[in-house]
């Protein structure tokens, strides 16, 4: 009997002491019996706190709405700061908000009232302390958390831990070799107070198009408090982005709607709809005259009813698809994949897994193919990230293997994740979405401008010798220049038009391989506005032909050597119409050097001159040949007569009748360019540009 009494005292005891300690600030729990005094506040505070509760703990196959749960344990917090298991709840809604910087705080706080508050506690401190560059901090957290795991937990937490211990190490390595970047706000007229991402661009920045989740979306306001995911265009305005606007009612629905990838001359746009029938697929939308399309799906190829398709990018030429699944056959959950157009059946083949260099068995999502279409960048948790996904750069050999992935490094990559990156075509500008302080609003979208390696200033040699003897110095700094890497590319754009009426025109751009002579890919200029855009990847020589039903074709010739690094061309052409005594030269026809005789990468703009009269049986032209003003007068003529002939004779051999033809030698007499303008001309390059354009083969409508 005297045991249990004294029992019971120890109890009674222990019970005042934990009291006791609890209210000089320690952890006092949710419980009525501490807060016999204020009966209605705490009943009040306890219904937050149930309501919050309420929102993240959810039945499988929920989601929990953490974010629209810190309001409601926040104010359960004002009343009772000193509830451990509160702070750790509010930590958690918090690490997993667009609010994680402020999780720390939290954690810290649970942890300072009840140190075994959570058995997860000292992980979650580690991840907290990650997130605000704290590597080392961290890693200390972590390896307690390890240590602290049973046999039993090991099998299922190890690796997790392990990961983010190797995440650390990593980011303490890419912090020490920062790379040299400008991170801009592209502003309000593309931000707001709401989440916008997934930025995707034409190859020469003239058109953005992305994601939001703002006020005045096509579909209805969420549970969760967000809106649903709508598309967003906006065009560069001289140097600023215009107000950005709902992309088209076509495209953006009443479910999520989000962007994914975009063709380099940003005529077609992929997109992943959630129609609710499939877990989430990939569709796409091309410019038309009256706007973008309607969506179509990308076939059972792509898309599959069991799997999530996620992101796509299409190569240059538009004959490849690479896309981000989650399907069987994988390195891990998420992977990047690929599909080749078939022309024949006119749908995409079967996909086969990229490459087990970039896939690993963590996720990778986010795929990006550069315009040169050797460089590729993409998202993984894998690799040397620094925490979450990491963006990451490859480079497609000419085997088709991949290197080794690059960490594009810190800034640009944070411990949170960082996704939806993509390169401008001059390889100097990037765009991402990332969630800054400084920011509207939730993630905004930023431009980051990539400034090369770092000038390093080297020192007068007789100032070395004079700084040798200990005497004053004086430096002359001389500061080697710097290359801000650039892509191996050419970008030609401009506008299509009808020469007389000047208004845009539909067009297709054939783009041609002259030294082999097959067709790369058919563009088509913009319905409405008649512009294109084409991306040369270096290496090769380029025949361009632009058509139009009942119009002369116009070509183009560009011969982009290996790295050559990035130029833009911007070409205007003014289509003429299929009248007497309209003329066109023939800028694919090629002849060595003083010879006559017809270069093999000629065939195709002889074969579309071929065409063009067989599809016109009654047209009458003259072939003319000329030159550039160097070299004696008649030598010249006859010259160019000669090259004039070698044409209508290869027409003549294909079928067409010689009472068709008519063929010229002008040798220099009708330049281009006059040698005047020529002289005046800066630079050796375009004073030979200048005598090539003079050096040329022309046809020129007889009679009809």
């Amino acid at each position: 009997m005297k045991m249990k009494n004294l029992t019971t005292l120890m109890l009674v005891l222990i019970v005042s002491i934990v009291s006791a300690f609890g209210q000089k600030g320690g952890d006092i729990p949710f419980e009525k019996e501490y807060f016999k005094e204020n009966k209605a506040e705490f009943k009040e505070a306890k219904k937050w706190l149930q309501d919050g509760l309420a929102l993240i703990d959810v039945p499988e196959g929920y989601y929990p709405n953490y974010q629209g749960a810190i309001p409601l344990l926040k104010k359960a917090y004002d009343f009772n700061p000193k509830s451990a298991d509160l702070c750790f709840k509010i930590g958690i809604c918090e690490i997993n908000s667009p609010y994680k910087f402020d999780a720390l705080h939290f954690f810290q706080e649970a942890y300072e009232l009840k140190p075994n508050v959570d058995r997860m506690i000292h992980y979650y401190l580690g991840y907290s302390k990650q997130l605000q560059y704290a590597f080392e901090e961290a890693l200390y957290e972590y390896k307690l958390f390890r240590n602290a795991l049973s046999p039993k937990e090991q099998s299922d937490q190890f690796a997790m831990v392990n990961k983010r211990i190797k995440e650390c190490e990593s980011g303490i390595e890419l912090l020490e070799e920062p790379v040299r970047v400008w991170i801009d706000n592209l502003g309000n007229n593309i931000n707001g107070k709401y989440p916008e991402y997934a930025a995707v661009i034409s190859a020469d920045e003239s058109v953005i198009i992305y994601t939001s989740r703002r006020e005045g979306s096509t579909g209805e306001q969420e549970v969760n408090g967000q809106y649903m995911e709508d598309i967003y265009i906006s065009e560069k305005v001289g140097e600023s982005w215009s107000p950005a606007n709902g992309i088209s009612e076509r495209i953006n629905t009443k479910n999520h709607d989000a962007t994914v990838g975009l063709s380099n001359d940003g005529q077609m746009l992929f997109t992943y709809y959630d129609s609710g029938k499939n877990k989430g697929d990939l569709f796409y939308s091309t410019k038309e005259a009256d706007g973008w399309s309607k969506l179509e799906d990308l076939g059972k190829n792509i898309n599959n009813k069991d799997t999530w398709e996620t992101g796509a990018s299409i190569s240059f030429d538009k004959k490849t698809l690479y896309f981000v699944s989650n399907r069987d056959g994988g390195k891990g959950d998420r992977d990047i994949w690929m599909s080749r157009w078939d022309e024949v059946k006119k749908r995409w083949g079967e996909a086969t897994n990229l490459s087990s260099v970039i896939n690993t068995e963590y996720d990778e999502v986010g795929i990006f193919v550069h315009p040169d279409g050797k460089t590729f960048y993409f998202s993984s948790k894998g690799h040397n990230s620094m925490g979450g996904f990491d963006i990451f750069k490859t480079i497609k050999n000419d085997d088709g293997t991949f290197s080794t992935p690059e960490n594009i490094g810190f800034p640009v990559n944070t411990p949170d994740d960082d996704v939806h990156f993509v390169m401008a075509g001059n390889g100097r500008h990037g765009y991402y979405s990332s969630f800054k302080q400084d920011g509207f609003g939730e993630k905004d979208i930023y431009l980051i401008t990539f400034l090369g390696e770092e000038k390093i200033p080297l020192m007068n040699a007789e100032d070395n010798l004079l700084a040798m003897v200990a005497k004053p110095v004086t430096e002359k700094v001389v500061m080697p220049k710097v290359q801000v890497q650039q892509s191996d590319l050419a970008i030609l754009k401009g506008v299509v038009k009808d020469e007389k009426t000047q208004k845009p025109l539909m067009a297709s751009i054939e783009l041609v391989d002259n030294l082999s002579g097959l067709v790369i890919q058919t563009f088509q200029s913009d319905p409405a506005s008649g512009r294109y855009l084409v991306s040369l990847p270096s290496g090769k020589n380029y025949g361009i032909a632009v058509k139009s039903t009942g119009y002369l074709f116009h070509s183009e010739n560009f011969d982009i050597p290996k790295a050559s690094g990035y130029r833009e061309y911007e070409k205007n052409v003014d289509l003429k119409k299929i009248e007497v005594g309209k003329a066109i030269v023939l800028r694919n026809i090629f002849f060595d050097l003083d010879k006559y005789d017809l270069r093999p990468e000629s065939k195709t703009e002889l074969e579309r001159l071929n065409k063009l009269m067989v599809e016109n049986p009654t047209l009458k032209i003259e072939l003319s040949g000329h030159t550039d003003t160097r070299g004696s007068s008649s030598h010249n003529k006859t010259l160019s007569e000669n090259r004039a002939k070698a044409v209508v004779e290869y027409l003549k051999k294909k079928g067409i009748a010689g009472s068709r033809l008519v063929y010229a030698g002008y040798g220099e007499e009708k330049p281009i360019i006059s040698d005047e303008e020529i002289a005046k001309m800066e630079t050796k390059e375009d004073k030979e540009e200048g005598h090539q354009q003079n050096r040329r083969t022309e046809f020129k409508i007889l009679s009809k």
